[in-house]
Order: structure tokens, then C-alpha cells, then sequence
């Protein structure tokens, strides 16, 4: 590995882990704007201009708060479970492409920090992780509703994970490849799989819901039944621990539902690679505004839809998602056959 090499992975892990942060920080804000404009309010607007200094102002709150640690937790776990939250939640976005290739001098840079030969798998490892520490919180608070929010989150994740795992297996199915290189590439070729896996992406998109503990799915921190949920007994940086790693899995799930569903960072009929720098720029453009969308969908779902009760949810998952999914494959099967026989 030359040393170009080298400083290329250094700049862009800085960048991707930058980025990832300054967007948490302003969906912190967006978060409340948004859900403001719906409700005829104005939401944050005293910090800073507009309020956009609101999010710093929350970071400092976090900073400047007592850290209190239960007198009848279990020390080691309950201090273990936010980076175990935290970490894989900021490892994900490693693997996803934000952009077409650079061309630096002799060198052509992906604008990805790490192109492994199975990045789907490495982004379903990682967010499986994540379900451990939610668990930990819950067992190593030493409390009643943390443990039961604990319990709901394992339950909840495991069951939606099912599902969203045989979603992308229909996308694997016919990409023949398991890098996201190879996803967009095939996109790049024969138009974006939202058109071929139509309720695939459905089902995924769905799932990413539950996955990140979003409404109408937070079962697991519903303060009308369990106060707080995992993270009830939870202060300061710690809880901003949960709190960052639930908008960095919303960061990531979005980036993820656009590389398998929506071409990455493609334009339709336009040749990135041909158009040189600004070609570049252009599928950056195109990978923001795409994420961007999704992440202002899981605002607007907030605010639309009520929570399900944890019966529907389960039901939801189990006689209805997971069927589909299964349906799903083996149409995709069925039609790769017929189109090798024709």
C-alpha cells in the first residue's frame, strides 16, 4: 500500500466520520423544525441565527450535566453499553460509496473508505451489534423499565431483522454481488432495482423503521409505558450516546435503502465518469439529496403516524413482513430463471 494509499484512506475516514457528525448535529435541529412547520410553531429559533446553533447548545447541555451512575446497576455493563451502541453505529457508513470515482493525477480514489467484497453482510453484522448494547442498557441499569425496554428491543430487532435481511437477498439475486460496487454498477446499467424490487424496497423500508426505533415503531423507549425505555437510568454524555447513535443509524439505513434501491450516487443517463471533476460532484450532489429525502421521511413519519401497539408489532413483522420477503425471493428466482431459459 503506496503512501497515497495510505493518506487517501486517512482523509476520507476523517471526512465520512466529519460529515456523519455534522449531519447528526443538524438533524438534531431539522428534527425540530420540521416537526414545528407541521404544527404551526416555530420550533428553535434563539440559538444562533434561525436557531441554527441549537444543536451546540444541546452538545453543551450533555457536557455540562451530572453524570449519574445507579447505585444498583451493574457498573461495568451499564458503562460498556452506550459505546457498544455508539461505535457500530458510526462503523456502518465505512462501506457505503458517496460519490463516482476521483480521478488524482494517476490515481482514480473511490470515495469510500473501505470497498469489501462483502459490505451488505459487514452493514447487517455491524447493525446486529448495535441490538446488544440496547440489551445491556436495559439488564445493567439495575431497573425495572429499562430491563422490559431492553427485552422489546431485542425482540423487535431481531424479528424486523429477518425481514430486511431477505429483502436484500432479491437485490443480491440479481446484482450477483455483495459490494456495493457492484449494486450501483448494475443500477448504472439496467436502471435502479426500485423499479425490479419494487416490494422488496417496501419491506426494507419498513424494516429500517423498526431497525432505528422510530415511530410508529419505539416500542422500546415509549415513554407512556416504560418512562425512557433502555436508557432511562441514563445522563449526560451516555445519553447523548444513545442519541447520537440513533440519528447515525438513520444516516446509515437511508445511505443504505438508496445504494440498494435508488442507483447510489447516479444520475439517470448522465455519465459521471465521463464529466471528470464535475462529474464527481454532481453524483455527491445526487447521494445527498437522495439520503436527504429519506432522512426527511423518517421526520415527516414521526409526526404523521401513531405508535403501534407491541401485538400489531410483532404481528407486523412475523405474519406479514416476513411472508412477503420470502414471497419476494422466490419470485425473483422464478423470474431470473425464466429469463436464463429465454
Amino acid at each position: 500500500m503506496s503512501g497515497f494509499d495510505i493518506a487517501a484512506a486517512l482523509v476520507k475516514v476523517l471526512l465520512v466520520f466529519g460529515v456523519t457528525m455534522l449531519t447528526i448535529m443538524l438533524m438534531t435541529l431539522a428534527e425540530r423544525r420540521v416537526s414545528a412547520f407541521m404544527q404551526y410553531r416555530l420550533g428553535p429559533n434563539r440559538v444562533g441565527f434561525g436557531g441554527l446553533l441549537q444543536p451546540l447548545a444541546d452538545g453543551l447541555k450533555f457536557l455540562l450535566k451530572e453524570d449519574i451512575i445507579p447505585t444498583q446497576a451493574n457498573r461495568p455493563i451499564y458503562l460498556l453499553a452506550p459505546v457498544i451502541v455508539m461505535v457500530p453505529a458510526l462503523m456502518t457508513m465505512a462501506v457505503i460509496p458517496f460519490g463516482a470515482p476521483l480521478q488524482i493525477g494517476e490515481h482514480l480514489v473511490p470515495l469510500q473508505v473501505a470497498d469489501l467484497n462483502i459490505g451488505v453482510l459487514y452493514i447487517l453484522a455491524l447493525t446486529s451489534v448495535g441490538v446488544y448494547g440496547l440489551v445491556l442498557a436495559g439488564w445493567g441499569s439495575g431497573s425495572k423499565y429499562p430491563l422490559l425496554g431492553g427485552l422489546r428491543a431485542s425482540a423487535q430487532l431481531i424479528s424486523y431483522e429477518l425481514a430486511m435481511g431477505l429483502s436484500i437477498i432479491g437485490v443480491v439475486m440479481l446484482t450477483g454481488g455483495l459490494t456495493f460496487g457492484e449494486i450501483i454498477a448494475y443500477q448504472q446499467e439496467t436502471g435502479w432495482n426500485i423499479w425490479k424490487q419494487p416490494l422488496a424496497a417496501l419491506i426494507f423500508l419498513i424494516a429500517i423503521f423498526a431497525e432505528t426505533n422510530r415511530l410508529p415503531f419505539d416500542l422500546t423507549e415509549a415513554e407512556q409505558e416504560l418512562v425512557g425505555g433502555y436508557h432511562t437510568e441514563y445522563s449526560s454524555l451516555k445519553f447523548a450516546m444513545f442519541y447520537l447513535s440513533e440519528y447515525a443509524n438513520m444516516i446509515t439505513a437511508s445511505a443504505f435503502m438508496v445504494s440498494l434501491f435508488f442507483g447510489g450516487w447516479d444520475v439517470p443517463f448522465v455519465d459521471e465518469l465521463a464529466m471528470g471533476g464535475w462529474g464527481v460532484a454532481l453524483s455527491v450532489l445526487a447521494f445527498v439529496v437522495k439520503v436527504g429525502f429519506f432522512l426527511f421521511l423518517y421526520i415527516w413519519v414521526r409526526w404523521t403516524f401513531p405508535r403501534f401497539r407491541y401485538d400489531q408489532l410483532m404481528r407486523l413483522g412475523w405474519k406479514v413482513l416476513l411472508p412477503l420477503a420470502l414471497v419476494n425471493v422466490v419470485l425473483t428466482g422464478f423470474w431470473l430463471v425464466w429469463r436464463a431459459g429465454a
